[in-house]
């Protein structure tokens, strides 16, 4: 047999490939799983129950006023808060995006890190000119979780989503577990993310000792929190209410996870202020360091305006507004006003930022006053207090030296 007519008898064995279809095949329907043993007690505890295509959940709905008060403020306040924020069209990380709901949003999980950790507890709360509604949606075990996810609503709508290191762990642990459970879900949304962590740390910088939330609270709120459990518990808590169906505790983790809440509306309103309300009372320090987080941000008439005004308030009480003041009044080429802010800088601060402020006097001096004397010395001071300072950083001490010789 020729070599042809063996290929041509080993094509007839050969199946036929099925036509292509544009239809997608079905998705095997997924048995929706049974509710658990003790729902009768979690029920009667408070909670209702909520259910949807991928299983079921229990949420608790707390409904305010807009009078109440949350500490020393407000939650209308909140009202105006977005409309400041409108009215200033301002490009900040505080910022929300006005196109879309703002919510904020916090979670209880079972760890803090790794594949098996879960979120157990998701709160929200939206508001209306009317009332401020926190839904509280609780898992009732892992079998339940996609259910659980879905009910956020975070492959539905693109939000603003306010939280308190959520960029850091809240956003993540949602996207993880939505990984997890990609087969089930539809897919998850890109939200914006806005965290009062990091904005509390630029602007009570060189105040506060720690930035748990529970500390903000008392020092920038008002609000003391009587009776609340310590979130490292809250895990301990949820596993015996799943294991042995007693609720009572749980209620205590809900609770701690509505304050978390509320407490991020009545810091927003509280951060906003201070970042766009020239006349809110604050410290010295955070003026400055608004100041600061405006020049970063490349917001230098805001910037300015700001630290002016801390200057005018305390003049050379303040010498940090002075040290950053100077450079933006470097960029407008004011070099006589530049250097009176180094100047003040210099005598009144320490560490590596007076290092700095030498440097800068000593590049004015020689690139834009033409008196090489004069930024010779404060280049020779800048060295020495460099090297007689031992608590610098070796890193800062090379880029210095670097930056030094290249004349930048």
């Amino acid at each position: 047999m020729s070599y042809e007519a063996k290929l041509m008898q080993m094509k007839k064995l050969l199946k036929k490939k099925p036509a292509e279809s544009n239809e997608k095949p079905e998705e095997p329907k997924r048995k929706r799983p049974p509710s658990p043993p003790y729902e009768e007690n979690w029920l009667a505890a408070g909670l209702t129950k909520e259910e949807n295509k991928y299983g079921i959940i229990y949420k608790r709905v707390v409904t305010y006023g807009p009078e109440h008060f949350h500490g020393k403020y407000k939650l209308s306040s909140l009202l105006g808060t977005v409309e400041s924020w409108r009215e200033a069209n301002e490009i900040h990380p505080l910022a929300p995006d006005l196109s879309r709901p703002l919510v904020f949003f916090d979670t209880e999980t079972t760890g803090l890190k790794g594949a098996g950790t879960l979120i157990f507890l998701m709160g929200f709360i939206e508001y209306t000119e009317t009332k401020f509604t926190l839904t509280q949606y609780v898992l009732p075990g892992p079998d339940h979780e996609a259910a659980f996810l879905y009910a956020s609503n975070f492959w539905k709508i693109p939000m603003s989503v306010v939280m308190y290191n959520g960029k850091s762990f809240d956003m993540p642990q949602v996207e993880t577990r939505w990984t997890m459970n990609r087969d089930h879900l539809p897919p998850l949304l890109k939200h914006t993310e806005i965290d009062l962590l990091h904005g509390s740390k630029r602007i009570w910088k060189n105040e506060m000792d720690t930035f748990k939330l529970t500390a903000v609270e008392e020092e920038q709120l008002g609000f003391f929190r009587e009776g609340d459990i310590p979130g490292y518990m809250a895990p301990i808590i949820y596993q015996d209410a799943v294991k042995n169906g007693r609720p009572e505790m749980l209620m205590k983790v809900l609770m701690h996870n509505e304050w978390d809440i509320l407490s991020l509306v009545t810091l927003y309103i509280r951060s906003t202020n201070l970042l766009l309300e020239e006349q809110q009372l604050s410290s010295a320090n955070s003026k400055t360091n608004i100041g600061k987080w405006y020049r970063d941000l490349k917001s230098f008439d805001r910037s300015k305006k700001v630290l002016g005004d801390v200057i005018a308030e305390f003049g050379a009480e303040e010498p940090m507004a002075h040290f950053h003041i100077g450079f933006i009044l470097k960029k407008e080429n004011r070099h006589t006003e530049a250097i009176s802010s180094f100047k003040i800088a210099a005598d009144g601060i320490d560490g590596r930022e007076r290092i700095i402020a030498f440097e800068e006097l000593a590049k004015l001096y020689e690139h834009k006053v033409k008196e090489l004397d004069t930024a010779l010395r404060y280049t020779r001071m800048a060295i020495k207090l460099l090297n007689n300072n031992s608590d610098f950083p070796e890193r800062f001490k090379r880029e210095w030296e670097m930056t030094s010789n290249t004349g930048k």
